[in-house]
């Protein structure tokens, strides 16, 4: 099997590649910049420069696509035309609501043409997604869902340009099985990570997309440690999405925060990330988990490898990593601690 890394030239699609020729993978590098041919050349790989509105004419010979160039709110839906034109899967690691749901619609389109669809291949999604189908399993009756993290080792300028796009939205959660926009930041919750408990705040991330479809429980909020009050996060938000709505601003901002390189290795392996869950029943039952991950981006880089080698045996059309790879794949990981699942009445 042969596949492509897409946006190998930048911060996670590095990562990626980086890896998979660790692991005696051998990808096909891929991206509109030249400067793909040189990471290429550097691990002996094959390389193609292509846009994507080309992409279609560039899949020969390509079972599955690692698609890492993001924003995904514009560059997701070209390459998922051109996979299911070509008969190709496709992976990616974005994060964003909307672009989980447009993929998640095209289900059957992706079934009819026997190819697998997994958006959300990195972090957070991964560990957030399984957690909340090892809960779904402990407590089926679940009519409620909490999902919370905090994420260790720094961010890269692709992820914080998503952020940008993100800041003249405000707050989404997942209620009696609609999505619904609220303020960013409108609810709290103190989540007791394995590191202690610790007051985090409600953030639109696309657990509320992912986990509803690998669950089913109808009333889906995610929340964050931000290490700011919640009234200060909701007050920027209110007050900026404004002007962040505005062409001007958003080319601003990506231009600025397009200039962040992404945490080095020695930063990367000196944090974790934790995340906590709790899902409610009807009937007052609880259930709580917990898991520690390596930072953000190296864990992502795991997953996607696996992935990419593992996704020729999912059962075509869309799905979440839990739908397709099981809630336990979040433990295959490297460096993963799981804790146990409590239920209590």
């Amino acid at each position: 099997m042969t596949w492509m890394v897409y946006g190998a030239n930048g911060y996670t699609g590095k990562l990626v590649s980086r890896l998979a020729v660790a692991r005696g993978e051998r990808p096909v590098l891929a991206g509109r910049s030249h400067e793909v041919r040189e990471l290429a050349a550097e691990l002996g790989l094959e390389h193609r420069i292509f846009t994507l509105a080309a992409a279609e004419d560039n899949l020969d010979g390509i079972s599955a696509v690692a698609h890492c160039a993001g924003p995904f709110s514009a560059t997701s839906k070209p390459m998922v035309d051109a996979c299911l034109a070509t008969g190709t899967h496709y992976l990616d690691v974005t994060g964003e609501v909307d672009v989980f749901e447009a993929i998640f619609a095209r289900s059957d389109e992706a079934a009819a043409a026997g190819v697998v669809l997994l958006p959300g291949s990195g972090f957070d999604v991964v560990p957030s997604d399984c957690l909340a189908a090892m809960l779904a399993a402990a407590l089926p009756s679940a009519v409620s869902l909490n999902l919370a993290f905090i994420a260790g080792g720094g961010l890269s300028g692709g992820t914080l340009k998503t952020t940008v796009e993100g800041m003249a939205t405000g707050g989404r959660i997942r209620k009696d099985g609609s999505l619904v926009t609220v303020p960013v930041g409108h609810s709290t919750l103190v989540a007791a990570f394995p590191s202690g408990k610790r007051s985090v705040l409600s953030l639109p991330w696309g657990d509320i997309s992912t986990a509803y479809r690998s669950t089913g429980i109808p009333n889906i909020t995610n929340y964050m440690g931000v290490g700011l009050p919640a009234g200060v996060v909701s007050r920027v938000q209110r007050f900026s999405a404004p002007f962040m709505r505005t062409p001007l601003a958003q080319r601003i901002g990506k231009a600025v925060v397009g200039l962040v390189s992404g945490p080095g290795e020695k930063r990367r392996a000196d944090n974790r990330s934790e995340f906590w869950g709790e899902a409610r029943s009807a009937d007052g039952r609880i259930a709580t988990a917990t898991l520690v991950t390596p930072s953000a981006y190296d864990i992502t880089a795991d997953a996607v490898v696996r992935i990419a080698m593992g996704i020729g045996g999912v059962k075509p059309g869309s799905h979440t990593p839990a739908t397709a790879f099981g809630a336990d794949f979040v433990k295959t990981l490297d460096g993963v601690i799981a804790g146990p699942v409590t239920v209590l009445s």
